[in-house]
């Protein structure tokens, strides 16, 4: 009897294992939305940008706030940063975001790629092209720093890059180096040409130098493709571009001493190391301001021989902060001249900040640059 039980059984189970393919019920692979390329200037001369800082999302609804007010930290989570960024595009109805960095706090994220997706969420929802790089905890989790940019390359609307194809360069350090091209408005003579050049670097994580820990810098691989890059996209047309990094460079901390706009509230962290960032931006002659984060009580904007460094500000609940002085997004914004008949290239290059209270309050709103 037993005999033909398991007879009966062992059929039934060999009959399962050699059904033909086409019962079983086929994989539907998953397709990335792409964003609409080129990116380009509106029809009223405009190009804007949200810079969103540190975001250091966790685990969603049970990751807990750093540095809020007592009476908000019983009801706060990442899904403050959540509810902060979508307002913030809702607002701002931006261009483009840029993510400079610590987009997760990978110590808190139990999986990197579900943080990720959660902490982008608003940018994929609102269709807006969207571009990210990489701080010095994004790494902390489950993925490295390569498979991180991998992935945030393949999210919806995402227009980032692991790496670009470097030409002569045999190898490139880092991973978040490339550049996008900003297009002319429609109906004027520059509608296919790049106006505007966005660089996008990877500023590492940690390093060690001389035995001692030091956090990451830019290389000299990640400098000549920048210089390389600057002389191939340089043409007859307007040369304007902005830089966006994460770990600000050691000159930063200079601005101390001189002018600046926002509040200077804690010292610059950077790298011990100087590799000659400034130098080579001042050779380059076409960037006008660089975008930074890692350091969330900063949010001045400075000037360093002709270029402006301006910090984004802490956006993320998670981050550490300071109770009672809100978190905060920058945007930046773009302007053509213009022509008798039609746009011509970028005349002005300004900024400002919003704050996440009722109002989001617009703060330190500046002219950076503007073609004389």
């Amino acid at each position: 009897m037993w005999c033909s039980i398991f007879s009966f059984l062992l059929l039934i189970l060999l009959l399962f294992l050699f059904r033909p393919l086409a019962e079983f019920p086929a994989a539907v692979p998953r397709v990335k939305r792409s964003a609409v390329l080129p990116l380009r200037f509106r029809h009223d001369g405009t190009f804007k940008i949200l810079q969103v800082a540190d975001m250091h999302y966790g685990n969603g609804a049970v990751t807990r706030c750093r540095d809020v007010p007592p009476a908000e930290a019983a009801r706060c989570s990442d899904l403050n940063t959540t509810r902060f960024l979508a307002r913030m595009i809702l607002a701002e109805e931006p261009d483009l975001i840029a993510f400079t960095g610590d987009n997760i706090f990978g110590a808190s994220a139990t999986d990197a790629a579900e943080s990720l997706f959660k902490a982008f969420i608003p940018a994929m929802q609102s269709k807006i092209p969207w571009a990210a790089i990489l701080g010095n905890h994004d790494q902390e989790s489950t993925m490295s720093r390569e498979e991180l940019m991998s992935f945030m390359s393949l999210i919806d609307y995402s227009v980032s890059q692991v790496n670009p194809s470097n030409g002569d360069l045999k190898r490139i350090d880092g991973f978040g180096n490339y550049n996008i091209m900003v297009k002319g408005a429609f109906g004027s003579e520059l509608v296919n040409t790049s106006v505007l050049k966005l660089y996008f670097l990877d500023t590492g994580d940690r390093e060690v130098v001389n035995g001692v820990r030091t956090y990451g810098y830019i290389k000299e691989s990640q400098l000549a493709w920048l210089r390389n890059n600057s002389q191939l996209l340089r043409g007859s047309s307007e040369q304007v571009a902005l830089a966006f990094f994460h770990i600000p460079i050691p000159e930063v901390r200079d601005l101390w001493y001189k002018e600046y706009r926002g509040q200077y509230q804690e010292a610059v962290a950077c790298s011990s190391v100087n590799t000659g960032v400034l130098k080579t931006l001042v050779s380059m002659g076409d960037v006008k301001a660089v975008f930074m984060g890692h350091d969330h009580l900063n949010d001045f904007c400075g000037e360093i021989d002709g270029i402006w460094f301006c910090y984004g500000g802490g956006f993320g609940y998670h981050a550490y902060g300071r109770a009672g002085w809100p978190r905060r997004a920058r945007v930046i914004l773009a302007n053509l001249k213009k022509g008798k008949k039609a746009w011509m290239g970028v005349e002005s290059i300004s900024t400002w900040k919003r704050l996440d209270n009722e109002e989001l309050t617009k703060i330190d709103e500046q002219v950076l640059w503007s073609r004389e």
